[in-house]
């Protein structure tokens, strides 16, 4: 490295200061090339980054396929999504059904008949306790009507949502709303509170219990009536889940007078999808190792393309994808249309897949996902790389190892060749000195000798 400029005396012929950055620059070759070395060994550290990057997609992807309990070969459509909203499962099967909704699921809501003129300040209640469906909500001191809410809402397992509202000027009411819809999580009240202005609810037959007849409650707990293929269908939920195979539609409109049509037809893009983000992962992979082999054969010392790492994931996921799996009449990827090319990339052929689904879709099931399935090998391949302590992370922590142990031999080499540059800087300025001073006897003698040959 060049240091600061030595001042000489410039009595003589000779640049020391050229001469000391040359012999520095000699002995700082060694460094050089162990910060050329590091800063490769960076690059490397950055690349395998990106390698742990794709190889977590493809794992995403592969898992997707691992599990295809949610994935379907056959499509819902309504004819009225705003009324009554369709999604398949992985059972579901094609069909046509008709659906009226008679009535919806509701929650029970029981507002207070009391009104405060406040939420936060007027004290409603000094003690006693408020049962719930069975759930006391004991209050010990002054609580406002937000106060008492807060601490409805506050109890476990109570199975109701209270809120404070307000009906009008200066006027506020408690009311509860049962978590759950449905008949079945109806709940009742039971007034026990004591002190304060007081906090009341509707008792229509008199028998200390509030909500236990349909006129104490604003919205009675009610179950969902449906028709579907006119047979009659209820739930406790708008949500159905078991009515139509593999289908499952939530009723939002109460219409006894309209039928909606649920188609339920074939449909393989969901398969198709899965396996295309999977077949991409894959190429950005076997793009990325050649590319990286292809650097490494030009002699770039910052590519991992030599690590026999990159053979090693390239040929355990090739044999993995061309083995037999499942244990159905489909065995190989490529009777479902997933086949390598002649360039080392996969395709994916949606004809294939979609005859392969029209004609025994479990077998594709089989072969895709379950134990024995191709992509749950894929993703067990997968994991010896990307989880901790594995391929990826162990040659990761190997080079930064390496790179930390250089930042010594680094920082040793530099303090040596600082020392090196300040004992030269010292001899070739004393070198220097010397010159000059015989220079100057040199050109005092002869001084002398003229002047003695003049006076003879």
């Amino acid at each position: 490295p060049v240091g600061s400029t030595i001042t000489f005396s410039g009595f003589n012929d000779i640049d020391f200061n050229t001469v000391l950055n040359a012999l520095m620059d000699q002995a700082s070759q060694p460094l050089t090339a162990l910060q050329t070395q590091q800063s490769a060994l960076q690059s490397q550290v950055t690349t395998y980054g990106t390698l742990t990057s794709q190889v977590a997609t493809l794992q995403s992807a592969a898992q997707d396929l691992a599990d295809l309990s949610t994935t379907s070969s056959f499509t819902a459509q309504s004819s009225a999504p705003s009324a009554v909203s369709v999604s398949t499962t992985g059972t579901a099967v094609g069909g046509d059904y008709d659906v009226i909704v008679n009535d919806l699921a509701r929650a029970q809501v029981t507002a207070s008949t009391s009104v405060s003129s406040d939420a936060s300040t007027t004290v409603v209640a000094s003690g006693g306790s408020l049962t719930i469906g069975g759930v006391a909500v004991a209050v010990a001191g002054d609580v406002t009507l937000q106060g008492l809410a807060d601490a409805i809402n506050g109890t476990d397992g109570i199975g109701v949502r209270a809120a404070v509202i307000q009906t009008g000027t200066d006027a506020y009411r408690l009311t509860l709303t049962g978590s759950l819809s449905g008949q079945a999580n109806g709940f009742t009240v039971t007034n026990g509170l004591t002190g304060g202005t007081g906090v009341t609810f509707a008792d229509t037959d008199g028998n200390g219990i509030s909500g236990d007849s349909a006129e104490d409650n604003a919205v009675n707990a009610s179950d969902a009536s449906l028709l579907v293929n006119n047979i009659a269908v209820t739930g406790s939920s708008n949500t159905f889940t078991n009515v139509i195979p593999g289908v499952t539609f939530t009723a939002y409109a109460k219409d006894p007078n309209t039928t909606v049509h649920i188609g339920v037809t074939s449909d393989s893009s969901a398969f198709a999808a899965k396996l295309d983000a999977f077949v991409k992962s894959y190429n950005d992979i076997a793009s990325f190792i050649n590319d990286q082999r292809t650097s490494a054969a030009q002699g770039d010392a910052s590519s991992i393309g030599r690590d026999a790492l990159l053979r090693q994931l390239s040929g355990s996921l090739r044999s993995t994808l061309l083995g037999a799996h499942g244990s159905d009449a489909l065995t190989r990827l490529s009777e479902i249309g997933v086949e390598f090319q002649r360039d080392g990339t996969l395709s994916l052929d949606t004809n294939t897949l979609t005859t392969a689904l029209a004609n025994n879709e479990s077998d594709v099931r089989d072969l895709l996902s379950g134990t024995d399935g191709a992509f749950t090998a894929v993703s067990g391949v997968l994991d010896s790389y990307s989880q901790a302590g594995g391929f990826l992370s162990t040659a990761t922590d190997t080079l930064t190892r390496q790179i930390k142990s250089m930042d010594q031999q680094i920082q040793d080499m530099q303090a040596r060749l600082a020392q090196q540059r300040d004992s030269l800087q010292q001899q070739f300025t004393q070198a220097d000195l010397a010159m000059s001073q015989l220079k100057s006897q040199t050109s005092s003698l002869s001084s002398f000798g003229a002047n003695l040959g003049s006076s003879l």
